[in-house]
C-alpha cells in the first residue's frame, strides 16, 4: 500500500517574476525532488500479491467492509496491477486493472470490470478523479505518481508517528488537477510517504496517515492506512491482512483478457 504524490497558474507566475521558466524553477529545490524520486522508486520486490481488508466509514459511524486481493509486478521501470473484490456479495468479482508508466508524459491505462454488467470500463481523462468504489481514494491516488509531474520545495523536518520526516510540498505542473497541492511528510528510514494532505482550490480537501508501518523480508511497506475526507467526515481504512513478495508472477494475470472473464 503505497501511496505516490503529486497552483500551477501561481507556480508559473511565480516563475515569471523571477524570470525563470517552470522547468527551470524545478531545479531550484533539487533536494525535494530527489526525495519525492527515492519513494517512486522505493524497493519492494519484483512482484508482490497481498490480501487486505478496506472499511468505509461514514460520519455517523456506519461502516461497510470489503475484503480485497492485489497482485501487482514490474516490468522495468513500469507497473502492472490487479485488483480483484471477493465480498461482500455486491462488489464480488469487481476487478481493477492498471499499467503504470515510468514515462511521466505518457498516461496510464486504468481499466474496471464490473460483473453486473459483465464488460471493463475504461478508466481515462476526468474519471481518473472519481472515487475509487466508493472509497475517499481517487484512481490516480491509488497508483505511483512520478515526481516529474510536480514542482516540489522542502517546507521542514517533522517527526510522525515515530519515524523522522522530511515534509515536501508538491505543486502539479498540470493546472487541469483536482488537487492544487499536496504535502507529503516521507519517512527518511523507510523511503516511503507516511502522512499527506491534499488540498483543492478551497482548501484542505483529505488527509492521508500511515498507522502501521514495518519492515518484512528486507522491504518497509505500509500495513494499515487511512484517508479522512476533511469536508464530508467520511473515512476510508486499508489493512492488509498478508503480503508476499517475489513469487513469479504470471503476466497472464495483468491483461484485458483476464479483466474481462471476470475472475484470476
Amino acid at each position: 500500500m503505497k501511496i505516490f504524490f503529486a497552483l500551477p497558474l501561481m507556480a508559473a507566475l511565480l516563475c515569471a517574476a523571477a524570470g525563470l521558466r517552470p522547468d527551470a524553477a524545478l531545479a531550484v529545490d533539487a533536494a525535494a525532488r530527489e526525495i519525492m524520486t527515492r519513494v517512486y522508486d522505493h524497493a519492494d520486490g519484483e512482484d508482490r500479491r497481498f490480501a487486505m481488508t478496506m472499511t468505509l466509514t461514514n460520519r455517523q459511524g456506519r461502516q461497510r467492509i470489503r475484503t480485497v486481493e492485489s497482485f501487482s509486478k514490474d516490468y522495468g521501470r513500469d507497473r502492472k496491477s490487479v485488483m480483484i473484490f471477493l465480498a461482500p456479495a455486491d462488489v464480488k468479482g469487481t476487478m481493477y486493472l492498471s499499467w503504470e508508466y515510468e514515462n511521466p508524459g505518457r498516461e496510464d491505462d486504468k481499466w474496471l470490470y464490473m460483473p453486473a454488467l459483465r464488460k471493463d470500463r475504461r478508466i481515462s481523462g476526468a474519471s481518473r478523479n472519481e472515487y475509487f468504489m466508493g472509497s475517499d481514494f481517487t484512481y490516480d491516488d491509488i497508483g505511483r505518481r512520478h515526481p516529474a509531474k510536480d514542482a516540489q520545495r522542502r517546507l521542514g523536518e517533522e517527526t510522525v508517528n515515530g519515524f523522522a520526516c522530511w515534509k515536501i510540498e508538491c505543486v502539479p505542473l498540470d493546472p487541469s488537477e483536482t488537487y492544487t497541492r499536496r504535502v507529503a511528510w516521507v519517512a527518511k528510514e523507510a523511503g516511503l510517504v507516511i502522512k499527506a494532505e491534499y488540498h483543492d482550490k478551497d482548501g484542505l480537501l483529505k488527509t492521508f496517515t500511515a498507522l502501521d508501518v514495518r519492515k518484512q523480508d528486507g522491504f518497509w511497506n505500509i500495513y494499515l492506512c487511512e484517508m479522512v475526507n476533511a469536508v464530508t467526515g467520511h473515512k476510508t481504512e486499508m489493512k492488509i491482512a498478508s503480503l508476499l513478495y517475489d513469487t513469479g508472477l504470471d503476466d497472464a494475470l495483468f491483461t484485458v483478457a483476464t479483466l474481462q472473464r471476470g475472475r484470476i
